[in-house]
């Protein structure tokens, strides 16, 4: 199983007592990087290595100090709060800044890639991901182009050739690999 871990910013807080006790800036306000309904992908897979990266520029590093830990375990595939959280592949952090914190919801995603001969324009498309969305624990497919496979996003572990027979049987598809 690959994994990826996305992050949502849910809230946004203000303490404007503290700013004005506090800060050199007493009105200095909300945190005007992030807005509440921001969503950021980390992947690790063939090239793309977001981790490392700080997810390429999207993250302010004093929120990062606070949910790289998370993202690392989500990425690795492991236990982002386990018997803290519902549910283990999800964690809500805020970051450092105590006078206008921002609260982020982290999730684990678990996928496969596949890799599919046949699929040629958007109708073929269409109909890999229409018979991947049938089988009962895959919640999402992603296309990416630009390296020619197929992300099959999933609650729980779905046998290979489970998704092979979905494919093989919606079409004229061959699936040629499967990473797990």
């Amino acid at each position: 199983m690959q994994h990826k871990c996305k992050v949502t910013v849910i809230e946004k807080k203000l303490y404007p007592d503290l700013q004005e006790k506090y800060l050199a800036d007493p009105k200095s306000g909300a945190c005007d990087f992030y807005h509440v309904g921001d969503e950021f992908i980390f992947k690790r897979y063939g090239a793309k290595d977001d981790y490392w990266r700080l997810g390429n520029g999207t993250q302010c590093s004093e929120a990062w100090d606070c949910i790289s830990r998370y993202v690392y375990a989500a990425l690795q595939g492991g236990s982002i709060m386990r018997g803290w959280t519902n549910d283990e592949r999800m964690m809500i952090a805020c970051c450092n800044d105590g006078t206008r914190p921002v609260v982020f919801k982290i999730e684990r995603i678990d996928y496969k890639v596949l890799y599919i001969d046949g699929i040629d324009d958007e109708l073929s498309k269409k109909a890999v991901a229409d018979a991947l969305k049938t089988i009962e624990t895959v919640t999402d497919v992603e296309f990416n182009e630009e390296e020619g496979f197929i992300e099959a996003a999933m609650d729980a572990d779905v046998p290979n050739e489970e998704l092979s027979r979905a494919v093989e049987n919606c079409g004229n598809y061959r699936v040629t690999k499967i990473d797990e």
